[in-house]
């Protein structure tokens, strides 16, 4: 029986489910099982899944069920200890299953271990940091406040955590991660890996209707954690909300651009300045996403987004 078990959902993944398995498969930890959820791909997922000559490999198909339903089936079929998500076109350094098993094996009060993220493209070229926080023991509050696990490839868990939990909400339209990391802070000790072991892809095919529905749904989770579990201190419910609408003008700024993302960009700008209390003491940040936000209103896309690219590599150079 392995020791851990990672789950894999895979819908229409081509591109890039080849790599994210060799990620897996190639972990300095060998004691593991891999299960690929094929959510109905219409291209070559489930081709080149099968390719793969590896016993610790098992692929399930399904009629197309959505990310969260899949990682419950994934979870169904699973036989290790601890469990491990990984979405089908992020990937891990080949220590990270290791590092975060030793982690919870020194810390037995722990449940849940997880490690720091960086940011790639298409084409696996980096991007950008992420937050890169160490919260131990019980990090409820401060992931009230921003999902500083960052992803849903993140985290290695006790298999009895999670399943206690019921597996991910499959009535939720977005935000399913953060309200299962929530859920399972809410009652378990967390440990932190210090090192970057996820890639995290960003992709430039979202749409402007993404954004709005993730504003409804990271609301929507943020009042359920505080109904089960009541924040500590008082400002924690706007420091949350002001987070939520901080991490949705960045995502109004990324790629592709255009004027209805310029527009949701402004109104969540707006909201992030009225709930931030430090809103006085942060005029600089809120000017340059201000800034930001104009050329795209102003400008056709391509010229936008060409300004924007020159001012983010004048930025680096500077910086560097």
């Amino acid at each position: 029986m392995p020791a851990i078990s990672v789950i894999i959902p895979a819908y229409n993944s081509e591109k890039t489910i080849q790599k994210t398995i060799n990620s897996v498969l190639g972990q300095n930890f060998t004691d593991l099982e891999v299960i690929v959820i094929n959510d109905d791909s219409q291209d070559s997922t489930l081709d080149i899944v099968s390719q793969f000559n590896d016993s610790r490999l098992k692929i399930f198909s399904y009629p197309h069920g959505g990310g969260s339903l899949s990682r419950n089936r994934g979870f169904s079929h699973a036989v290790g200890e601890f469990v491990s998500f990984l979405d089908a076109d992020d990937l891990w350094t080949l220590d990270k299953l290791k590092c975060q098993l030793e982690a919870l094996q020194r810390t037995p009060t722990a449940m849940v271990a997880y490690s720091w993220t960086d940011y790639i493209d298409e084409s696996d070229r980096f991007l950008c940091a992420g937050t890169h926080i160490t919260a131990n023991g019980d990090v409820y509050e401060q992931l009230l406040i921003a999902n500083f696990l960052e992803n849903g490839s993140n985290p290695l868990i006790r298999r009895e955590a999670f399943s206690e939990l019921g597996g991910f909400d499959e009535s939720l339209p977005a935000g399913q991660d953060w309200d299962m990391w929530l859920r399972l802070a809410a009652r378990y000790h967390f440990v932190a890996v210090p090192a970057v072991q996820i890639f995290y892809r960003v992709s430039a095919n979202s749409l402007s209707s993404h954004l709005l529905r993730q504003e409804q749904a990271c609301l929507q989770v943020l009042e359920k954690a505080c109904q089960q579990r009541k924040p500590v201190f008082p400002d924690t419910y706007s420091q949350s909300v002001a987070n939520i609408y901080k991490y949705l003008v960045c995502k109004s700024l990324q790629a592709p651009l255009h004027r209805q993302k310029g527009f949701l960009g402004a109104i969540f700008l707006w909201k992030f300045f009225i709930n931030d209390r430090y809103r006085f003491q942060r005029t600089y940040f809120t000017f340059k996403l201000l800034f930001k936000i104009m050329i795209i209103l102003i400008l056709p896309s391509s010229m936008a987004m060409s300004l924007l690219t020159s001012i983010k590599t004048a930025a680096a150079s500077k910086s560097y």
